[in-house]
């Protein structure tokens, strides 16, 4: 297993108002012989934190995304999809990546926006129980809490560690809260900037944004794997078929045993990520 290592730069965002900020992300040795970098693009309310296990598995690189993390997170941030797409394609520009194997949980759907505006550059996808970039979707009970004006702020500002512990109940099938490392490592990072980002995201990414976002899906010939732990309370399993049936080349794995952040249920789902990236 490689070692995962911690870095820090500063990348300036072509749609923000402000000059560059600081980005925090995390690599590992990719292994020889490996067709293309791993970026490993993570969700809400998390950061690269999650994909530790999978770096020290397949190597790779994750930043934490704007507004996520250890990165900057200035207000005047948009923090849309659009922007996280141009934000990505600067990070692989700033760290020289031509062409990366993507691999996207929860909110890194937005890196299916530069896979699809830049096809060029990705060699393989994997996505694991991502935001739906598809028709039907409708968010889910915390989502419509976010969106709604006030409200939403309201919740946020009641977001302690003992709702964290008690909101992700449900999120897994294995028994109780997910795990206190997660609970750490989400907590340590969910300030004010980390919040406005969240509500700026989720607001401004009404369904039928989400699903015209993905109109492009069908032209990614590329192979792809979409893995899916069909107890998500957040994202329903047939939003995992029908991204599989979206990507020209894709399999599908699905998980009955696993929620929303399927490896804490199934840790062989790492293996089974790792042993895709290494295949061709």
């Amino acid at each position: 297993m490689g070692e995962v290592s911690d870095h820090q730069g500063e990348i300036a965002i072509p749609s923000a108002l402000g000059g560059p900020i600081p980005v925090f992300w995390r690599t590992a040795p990719v292994p020889a012989g490996a067709a293309a970098t791993p970026l490993y693009v993570h969700g809400v309310p998390t950061s690269s934190d999650e994909w530790i296990p999978f770096l020290a598995r397949t190597g790779g690189i994750a930043p934490d995304l704007p507004g996520f993390g250890r990165s900057g997170k200035p207000g005047y941030l948009s923090s849309t999809m659009e922007e996280y797409d141009r934000f990505l394609e600067r990070f692989l520009d700033d760290r020289g990546l031509e062409r990366v194997s993507l691999v996207v949980h929860d909110w890194g759907a937005v890196g299916l926006l530069t896979a699809q505006r830049l096809p060029e550059r990705i060699e393989r996808i994997v996505i694991i129980n991502a935001v739906p970039l598809l028709p039907g979707y409708r968010w889910h009970r915390t989502a419509r809490i976010w969106r709604t004006p006030l409200l939403g702020e309201f919740s946020m500002g009641m977001t302690f560690r003992f709702t964290i512990r008690a909101l992700t109940r449900e999120s897994n099938v294995t028994p109780g809260p997910l795990p206190e490392e997660w609970i750490d490592s989400t907590m340590a990072h969910f300030d004010q900037g980390t919040q406005r980002a969240i509500l700026r995201l989720y607001r401004s990414s009404p369904p039928a944004k989400l699903a015209a976002a993905g109109e492009h899906l069908g032209e990614l010939r590329v192979p792809a794997l979409v893995l899916w732990g069909t107890q998500d309370p957040y994202i329903p399993e047939r939003f995992g078929r029908d991204y599989a049936a979206a990507l020209p080349q894709a399999e599908l794995a699905e998980y009955p045993d696993a929620g929303h952040w399927g490896w804490l249920d199934r840790p062989d789902m790492i293996d089974r990520v790792a042993a895709f990236l290494s295949e061709g």
